[in-house]
């Protein structure tokens, strides 16, 4: 039994190769997908779903997390369906197991919603809440569509549909508050500031708890529009009104809903170069 699965792996693996050199021949532009999922008809369910769309071709489809690492090293695909719980691990696991370098995009499906925020800390793409309709499904891959062909471009040449991945700014939160899940865009965002292990992202009067550093907060958030102005404080420059300074080189910063927040010294340069680019 497990020389006949070998057998068929095998051949599976060849018939996948002889895919892919067809579509480059022939110079399709097509993203690459891996399906990651322990239940056989919910991978069938996203191949269905998936073959409707030409813009996707299935490379390969995994039932255990191990299948899932094996398959990424060998196919790179540019865009993964993860389940989270498999018999063997979880999905975190594999999005762990992988560099930056192999890592696709990745849309997280599970029966579970309370991996929702783990899932967009994970940077993915999206988050589907098994059972999901063909619309939910759309606005997903729709989603997906529209990060991998912004990253990379349509190439004609050698056409895996994206080759480069870029490392793109932080667009979107997604906090758990009073039971519910909620989505923030980087626009709704006022200030964010430090409060230990966590940070809190005041919006629209609210302060909400995220599990992350000041320093993984400034490397993930846009520097053209988030300026970290003292060492537990990051603003969003879309919200300032003003800038006062003060004594010894620190400023007072003024958003449009009328807070009021410290820079200090140690972060003026910072602010210099929002100053020197309003001149």
């Amino acid at each position: 039994m497990r020389d006949e699965l070998g057998k068929s792996a095998s051949k599976l693996h060849e018939k996948v190769r002889l895919i892919q050199l067809w579509g480059w021949e022939m110079g399709m532009d097509v993203i690459d997908t891996l399906i990651v999922d322990d239940e056989a008809l919910a991978r069938k369910k996203l191949c269905v779903l998936l073959d409707r769309d030409p813009d996707f071709r299935v490379v390969g489809e995994c039932a255990t997390a191990a299948e899932a690492i094996r398959a990424l090293l060998q196919l790179r695909p540019t865009l993964m369906f993860l389940d989270i719980q498999m018999p063997d691990d979880d999905g975190f696991s594999v999005v762990n197991a992988i560099g930056p370098d192999v890592r696709p995009k990745i849309i997280f499906t599970t029966a579970y919603d309370q991996y929702a925020i783990q899932a967009f800390d994970a940077e993915a793409v999206d988050y589907l809440l098994k059972p999901f309709d063909e619309e939910r499904f759309a606005r997903a891959v729709k989603r997906a569509k529209s990060e991998i062909f912004a990253e990379g471009g349509r190439e004609a040449e050698g056409n895996h549909a994206v080759q480069v991945r870029k490392s793109q700014p932080l667009e979107r939160f997604v906090v758990k508050s009073e039971g519910r899940i909620l989505f923030f865009t980087t626009d709704e965002i006022d200030w964010i500031e430090a409060a230990s292990n966590y940070v809190k992202l005041y919006s629209a009067g609210k302060g909400h708890l995220v599990r992350h550093t000041m320093n993984e907060m400034e490397r993930k958030l846009d520097p053209r529009q988030f300026l970290r102005i003292h060492r537990s404080i990051i603003v969003n420059t879309k919200k300032i009104r003003g800038v006062q300074p003060c004594n010894s080189g620190e400023f007072i910063v003024t958003l449009v809903n009328g807070k009021e927040l410290p820079s200090s010294r140690g972060y003026r340069a910072n602010l210099d170069l929002l100053l020197k680019s309003a001149l």
